[in-house]
């Protein structure tokens, strides 16, 4: 069993940033990519940026391309997301998620294993 633990979510106002975490169980980290998504109420899950296994390759939703950076600590087995110029419509509860293989993009049946999500509420 994998377990993922996102933290780092709260309350922002516009236009401020948060650094979003994720921390994965398991000695098999390097091995997976890693993406986050995010899902606001009464919307469907969306992508919101993914890395490879190697965190080489990084890919970006169209909304937040700019103003987020994926990266990952594979010794840490750690995943973060850092997001600038928050707008409100960002409100969301972010979740952290393994990819299949070494690298997945924006489909979610792609991934296998997800976080319980974190809170960030953007303010006008």
């Amino acid at each position: 069993q994998v377990q993922l633990v996102e933290s780092g979510g709260g309350l922002v106002q516009a236009g401020g940033s948060l650094r979003l975490s994720c921390a994965a169980s398991g000695r098999a980290f390097s091995s997976y990519g890693m993406g986050w998504f995010r899902q606001a109420p009464g919307k469907e899950r969306e992508f919101v940026a993914a890395i490879s296994w190697s965190g080489v390759n990084t890919y970006y939703s169209p909304s937040m391309k700019g103003r987020c950076t994926i990266s990952r600590d594979n010794a840490k087995n750690t995943v973060y997301l850092q997001m600038n110029s928050l707008k409100p419509e960002d409100t969301a509860v972010y979740y952290c998620a393994r990819c299949t293989q070494r690298l997945c993009i924006g489909r979610v049946a792609d991934y296998d294993y997800w976080g319980q999500g974190t809170q960030v509420t953007v303010s006008s």
